[in-house]
């Protein structure tokens, strides 16, 4: 049986992906034990609290499949920008994945089989007001992503990315409230907002991005690496 780790697991995407891939061996990454720990009983996993951006925290152990999911957003304009904040959504969005990557790809590269799958945003692709900090990290993992999938493209491993729209998770519900507050929009404008610029305005289920996980987690999906893929109902086409 594959083992497979995913950092951020507690909740939203991570959460999702671990159901979707029950049926492999799964450790559970999440900064709060509260958040994993009822997952990892339903799962039958095992729960770590580790902080990705502090490699000292990682567990030493040997994973087939890495989902590298943990990250964190926030919006400001450039001028209020602090380097501060560009340095924690850094640490975590493009650190934390270089950091649990390269502790565990070693084993993978070993046994000349595995998987590396990071979680990015349309924002790695494109660009959107008030997130510059966001979206430099997440084009930055998507570099990333390339640079690595041609490393190790000949020694069995493959390196893609997922690159969601807006997905129905708390931290997207966090952006709705926000807008609310900060606009004055009602519950239905805010959601407009953000999903109005989409051919299918809506918000991506979480369980959509499980899905495309555990297609590239397959065998059969060994030629594709290096990817972008893009799940946001054809807002962004290439």
């Amino acid at each position: 049986m594959k083992k497979v780790l995913i950092t951020g697991a507690g909740r939203g995407i991570g959460a999702a992906i671990a159901r979707e891939l029950k049926d492999y061996q799964l450790t559970l990454l999440s900064r709060t034990q509260s958040e994993i720990e009822e997952l990892a009983q339903e799962l039958n996993a095992t729960a770590i609290v580790a902080d990705i951006s502090r490699p000292e925290t990682l567990p030493n152990i040997e994973v087939d499949i890495l989902i590298n999911n943990a990250g964190i957003a926030s919006s400001a304009p450039l001028h209020k920008l602090t380097l501060e904040e560009w340095n924690r959504i850094l640490q975590v969005n493009l650190t934390g994945t270089m950091l649990c990557t390269q502790l565990y790809l070693p084993h993978m590269l070993k046994q000349g089989w595995g998987r590396v799958i990071n979680v990015a945003s349309v924002a790695g692709l494109t660009g959107a007001r008030y997130i510059t900090a966001y979206a430099a990290s997440k084009h930055a993992v998507i570099g990333f992503t390339r640079a690595l999938a041609d490393e190790v493209a000949a020694r069995g491993v493959t390196v893609n990315a997922i690159c969601p729209g807006f997905v129905d998770t708390p931290m997207v519900q966090q952006s709705l409230e926000n807008i609310q507050k900060t606009t004055g929009r009602s519950a239905q404008q805010a959601l407009e907002a953000l999903t109005g610029h989409t051919p299918q305005q809506r918000l991506i289920d979480a369980e959509e991005v499980a899905y495309a996980t555990r297609f590239l987690c397959h065998e059969r999906a060994r030629g594709i690496n290096g990817q972008a893929l893009v799940i946001d109902g054809g807002g962004l086409r290439a």
